[in-house]
């Protein structure tokens, strides 16, 4: 296994563990399962990913498993990952190598939405309508994804959108930085928030049409500096409290 910049990979390892860190500090962990990875090569196919059964809150940078999406022998070694991690994180980063970063939870708002028969993401306010016509939704879940042709479909499913709502389990968001795909996730979760409140009144909902929500949706570009802004002030009260994750 050859990584071209080795600054790089340190540079990945910090800002990941960092992101357990604060993920563990929003509520979205779950015992000590659900995996976020990132590539540290040109190919996308080597990428760090979390140790298995590692609490978010405990992880820190030199633990990270530098892992490559071919390498068939991974689980046959002496710290091999999780199994249904290492299929799902291990297809999509070959399957997919612009989706450099993929972090999955089953957090709380957007997995109660992916229970749902309908899991759409309906635009009703900004935070909702970023996602306009952004995410894939997997309606044919099929239990826990711990073989290559589960995982290929998921990848399929994904394709090119940034968010995957996996229906009856959770949500992955692909990006091609930590910072964005952190973002991402922290405003996705709001979304799912914002629908569940919403639902749970039992009046109709005030949806916007197809343009406001393109123009909502396309305007959020303008945004684009607040994903790394918010992580490394986010990375700032880390550094307060607790800095072991860059450890």
């Amino acid at each position: 296994m050859t990584i071209v910049d080795q600054e790089l990979v340190q540079k990945t390892r910090v800002e990941l563990a960092a992101v357990f860190r604060i993920a563990a500090k929003l509520g979205w962990h779950e015992s000590v399962a659900n995996h976020f990875s990132a590539a540290v090569s040109d190919d996308g196919h080597q990428f760090l990913m979390n140790p298995r059964w590692r609490h978010f809150e405990l992880i820190r940078a030199s633990e990270l498993l530098l892992l490559d999406a071919h390498d068939s022998t991974v689980m046959d070694g002496p710290n091999p990952p999780d199994p249904s991690a290492w299929c799902i994180h291990g297809t999509i980063h070959a399957e997919l190598p612009s989706a450099r970063v993929l972090l999955h939870v089953h957090s709380d708002y957007a997995t109660a939405l992916a229970g749902l028969a309908d899991p759409t993401i309906r635009p009703i306010d900004q935070n909702t309508a970023r996602y306009h016509d952004r995410v894939a939704y997997d309606l044919n879940f099929g239990g826990i994804a711990d073989e290559a042709e589960e995982a290929k479909r998921l990848a399929d499913v994904m394709a090119d959108k940034p968010v995957l709502l996996m229906g009856n389990h959770g949500v992955t968001v692909a990006a091609s930085t930590i910072a964005e795909a952190f973002e991402d996730l922290y405003y996705f979760e709001r979304a799912c928030k914002t629908m569940i409140l919403a639902y749970s009144t039992n009046q109709p909902l005030n949806i916007v049409s197809d343009d406001v929500a393109n123009k909502v949706s396309t305007g959020w570009g303008a945004f684009s500096g607040m994903g790394p802004a918010h992580l490394d002030q986010q990375m700032e009260l880390l550094d307060r409290d607790d800095p072991t994750y860059r450890d």
